[in-house]
């Protein structure tokens, strides 16, 4: 009986992913799973909002969300570390924060060595006004965005399926044609490098802002600084990643390969497929996930 030749996996040494919001419409998971099945890291850092527990009234949770969430459980039992940080719509992990269990961590921030130099991670909502004085805006504001995420869905499966064009993305051509958009995004990769400077670190990288960026800052007294940002799997779908000493964006429209895996791998529904888990089943996943892992490593 012939045998299925096994898929080469690109090895990496570190790669950072931010922003899934797993349990929302707008939660590319399937082509995140494809990216994922690609690769091989010594590292995976989950740079906050992961799961967006701020969504979960709406009880949506599909099949392909939740094999995200086993699939970086067998990374774990398989050598991978796993770090994951707390953003703002994950923030009810918050009080969970110093959880471990085997290579996987759960935390607020992480400072990493890599090659002699210093990297520093953390979600970046600690530099949102919004977040910090209003809440409740915020929330309405994330409620808001879902909403223009499933219109923008229906848009692109028009444009695609019947019209034959590329996708399109309200969201980011509003971002990046309002000038207080984009000033917040330059303030906030400011802040993040000023934090950098006077703490010495090399490398700064955030999630938050859904904008997928790595640029070298230099402030006024000639200190340098290399600012990243893994963007997000809600329309960028980018990530970061780390190898022989260089940073580089991966994007997923560039990626042909892992475009290429079989869909059926995952399911079979599409981006507004009906919610198969409500907030106490997630959760009694989510720690059934853990036992696995915990089951796996004992000797």
């Amino acid at each position: 009986m012939p045998t299925t030749k096994k898929k080469h996996k690109r090895k990496v040494d570190v790669v950072v992913v931010s922003d899934i919001h797993l349990g929302t419409y707008g939660s590319r998971a399937k082509e995140l799973l494809n990216y994922l099945k690609t690769i091989e890291p010594k590292i995976l850092i989950l740079n906050g909002d992961i799961i967006d527990i701020w969504q979960f009234k709406k009880s949506y949770f599909p099949k392909p969300h939740m094999k995200v969430i086993k699939y970086i459980t067998s990374l774990v039992t398989k050598g991978t570390e796993v770090y994951y940080i707390t953003g703002n719509h994950d923030e009810m992990l918050r009080k969970f924060v110093g959880f471990q269990i085997g290579n996987f961590q759960l935390v607020n921030k992480l400072v990493l060595e890599l090659d002699g130099k210093k990297a520093w991670f953390f979600h970046g909502d600690v530099f949102d006004v919004t977040m910090q004085h209003s809440k409740w805006l915020a929330k309405l504001g994330g409620v808001g965005y879902d909403l223009l995420i499933m219109i923008n869905t229906l848009v692109n499966w028009i444009s695609e399926k019947i019209l034959g064009r590329g996708r399109i993305s309200f969201s980011k051509k509003i971002k990046n044609s309002v000038k207080s958009a984009v000033k917040h995004i330059n303030n906030f990769e400011d802040t993040a490098a000023d934090i950098a400077f006077l703490n010495e670190y090399d490398y700064v990288i955030c999630g938050h802002i859904h904008q997928p960026q790595h640029r070298t800052i230099v402030n006024d007294k000639n200190q340098s600084v290399e600012y990243l940002n893994s963007g997000d799997w809600i329309e960028n779908l980018t990530a970061l990643e780390y190898h022989k000493k260089k940073w580089k964006i991966y994007h997923y429209q560039e990626d042909e390969i892992a475009q290429k895996l079989n869909p059926t791998d995952h399911d079979h529904e599409n981006d507004l497929g009906k919610a198969d888990l409500k907030n106490k089943d997630l959760f009694q996943q989510l720690m059934q996930e853990m036992n696995v892992i915990d089951k796996k490593l004992q000797p």
